[in-house]
């Protein structure tokens, strides 16, 4: 049986890198984006991308977790390349199949003020640019340069979600920004969340590390 039990289906830069911490201190072995080559047993994933393995799972057995098998969470599950990008997030075949398969699965949507999302993924090295080029769901080539252009295809992400997910106990999105945010993460998962902060914060005018994830 799978050990899956948690599932971020947030964007880049809403929050994912917090959420991965606080999954991590809570005890649940979470993937990230991508795969550390001491964070699995196969040596075959070492590095390989957590949306690459999603479909690679969907696609070759109709389980998009198939070859996550030993994470029990995933925080970041987007990869941006300017050819090849995967954003399981928004597929709704993806995600119909994981709920189907593992009903157990939490889903959680790691969400930020739209406005303040789309300043850092500007502020995040070349990450606007690529997305131009991209072609990502919702976000076809030539798009999101404009902060507008970004701001929409955000708010309809979540919007998506919403609708797809509309009644399901098993969906929450959580305003990583919010007081109670780790309160509701808790009451959410069931588990306790010893930590709850900011992790790879943005600092002021300096590209360095993510703002919120």
């Amino acid at each position: 049986m799978s050990k899956m039990q948690v599932i971020n289906l947030g964007l880049p830069k809403s929050g994912t890198t917090t959420l991965a911490r606080a999954l991590r201190r809570a005890g649940l072995h979470t993937a990230d984006h991508r795969i550390k080559a001491d964070q699995s047993q196969r040596p075959e994933l070492a590095e390989a991308f957590v949306a690459d393995l999603i479909y690679d799972g969907y696609y070759r057995t109709g389980d998009p977790l198939a070859r996550l098998d030993e994470f029990e969470a995933l925080s970041e599950i987007s990869v941006l390349r300017e050819r090849h990008p995967a954003w399981p997030q928004m597929d709704h075949g993806v995600l119909m199949a994981i709920r189907a398969a593992h009903p157990q699965v939490k889903f959680v949507a790691s969400w930020r003020d739209p406005q303040e999302l789309s300043n850092s993924m500007l502020n995040w090295t070349s990450m606007v640019a690529r997305m131009q080029k991209a072609a990502l769901p919702g976000l076809p080539v030539g798009y999101g340069e404009e902060e507008a252009d970004r701001i929409r295809w955000i708010e309809a992400h979540y919007a998506f979600l919403e609708a797809i997910f509309a009644g399901d106990p098993n969906f929450l999105i959580l305003d990583v920004a919010a007081p109670n945010a780790r309160e509701q993460l808790q009451a959410f998962t069931g588990r306790d969340m010893p930590w709850w902060g900011q992790a790879n914060r943005n600092l002021a005018n300096r590209n360095l590390k993510k703002a919120g994830g």
